[in-house]
C-alpha cells in the first residue's frame, strides 16, 4: 500500500503539473467508484497530501479525494488527448494541462468529493507538528503494540507497514511493545527517527518493493536503504545480528532482536547478568537441611552429589570450599 512518503511524492509532483489547469473532462471506467463527479470547468488550486490520500481542490472551495489503497498509483501523460489508456486504469482525468489516470489492479482505490464543511479533525501527521508529548498523549493507556499504534490512521496520518518497522529499528524499540509501558525517553525516540526517515523516503520518490511507481512510472529508491524491512535473515546494520521476521496483526513485522529488546527481555537478561551477585544463599527443598546448605549462582559452592543422604531423588548435596 503506498504510504505517507509514496503519496506525498505524487502530490507534489502532480501539484506541479496541473495545479492552475482546468478540468475538461471525468471518466469513470469502473461503476464501482460511483458516477462520476460534476466537476467539467472547475479549476484546479492545488494538490495536497491528507494521511495517505490525494486531494484536488477546486475553485469552488470542493475537493476531489483519491485514496489509492491497496494497489493504486496516479499515471501522468502530457498530451491530454492521447489515446493510450494504462491497464487496470479505473478513473480518467482530462485537463487542460494533460491526462491523469488512476490505475489499480485490485479495484481498492476511491473517490470522493468533499467540501469545507464535512473536513473532521484530522490526527497528528509526521511532517507537521509531531512530538513526543503528542505522541505519548494520543496513545494514553491503550493496551496495543507500538507499531499498530503507529499504524493506525486514527491516531498518526500516513504511516505503514514499511515504515513502521524502519521507525522501531531506528529508535532500538521492540514491535510488540505496549504503548502504555513505553518512557517519555522512548517516545522521544520514535519522535526523533519518525521524520527523518520519512523525508528521506520522500527525497527517494518512495519505496519499491513490488509495484510502486510515481506519478511519471518511475519506481521509487527508498528500498536502496531499508534497515529491515524485507531483508530476513539478513544482517541489521547496527549490531550484524540477524533480522527476523514475525506476523503481528494479520502484517508481516521485520525487526532486530538484538536491538529492538522489548522490555520483558531487558528485564530477564537483567535478572540473568545479576544472578550470583546478590543471591543469598538459598537452601533446596527436599534435601537434609541440617547437613547440606545449597547455591546455585556461587561459583565458589562445590557439587558433590550425594542420592543417599538426599532428601528426594535428584537432590544435591553441596559443600563450600
Amino acid at each position: 500500500m503506498p504510504e505517507l512518503p509514496e503519496v506525498e511524492t505524487v502530490c507534489r509532483q502532480l501539484n506541479e503539473v496541473i495545479a492552475g489547469a482546468q478540468i475538461k473532462e471525468v471518466r469513470i471506467l469502473d461503476a464501482k467508484l460511483g458516477p462520476a463527479p460534476e466537476v467539467e470547468g472547475r479549476g484546479v488550486v492545488s494538490v495536497a497530501r491528507c494521511g495517505k490520500s490525494i486531494g484536488i481542490k477546486l475553485d469552488d472551495n470542493r475537493t476531489m479525494r483519491i485514496h489509492l489503497r491497496m494497489t493504486g498509483r496516479l499515471f501522468w501523460q502530457d498530451d491530454a488527448e492521447s489515446a493510450y489508456t494504462p491497464d487496470y486504469s479505473r478513473l480518467t482525468i482530462i485537463s487542460t494541462a494533460g491526462r491523469l489516470d488512476c490505475l489499480d489492479p485490485r479495484r481498492f482505490a476511491t473517490l470522493r468529493m468533499e467540501d469545507e464543511a464535512s473536513v473532521s479533525a484530522l490526527p497528528p501527521d509526521p511532517l507537521e507538528d509531531f512530538n513526543a508529548t503528542r505522541l505519548r498523549k494520543v496513545a494514553g493507556s491503550r493496551k496495543i503494540s507500538v507499531k499498530s499504534f503507529l499504524m493506525d490512521q486514527r491516531f498518526i496520518s500516513g504511516i505503514g507497514n514499511i515504515y513502521a518497522c524502519e521507525i522501531l529499528h531506528d529508535a532500538g524499540i521492540d514491535p510488540s511493545e505496549k504503548v502504555a509501558d513505553l518512557s517519555s525517553a522512548q517516545w522521544r525516540q520514535i519522535a526523533k527517527a519518525t521524520t527523518p526517515i520519512l523525508r528521506k523516503a520522500i527525497a527517494c520518490r518512495g519505496t519499491t518493493v513490488s509495484d510502486w511507481r510515481d506519478l511519471f512510472g518511475r519506481p521509487g529508491e527508498y528500498q536502496q536503504f531499508l534497515k529491515v524491512y524485507a531483508r530476513e535473515d539478513s544482517l541489521c546494520p547496527r549490531c550484524h545480528s540477524k533480522v527476523k521476521r514475525v506476523k503481528q496483526g494479520g502484517r508481516g513485522t521485520y525487526y532486530c532482536p538484538s536491538c529492538q529488546k522489548g522490555l520483558k527481555n531487558i528485564k530477564r537478561s537483567k535478572i540473568n547478568n545479576e544472578a550470583g551477585k546478590n543471591i543469598p544463599h538459598r537452601r533446596q527443598k527436599g534435601i537434609n537441611r541440617a547437613a547440606t546448605t545449597i547455591c546455585r549462582h556461587d561459583p565458589g559452592c562445590r557439587k558433590n552429589i550425594d542420592w543417599s543422604k538426599a532428601g528426594t531423588s535428584g537432590g544435591e548435596r553441596i559443600t563450600r570450599r
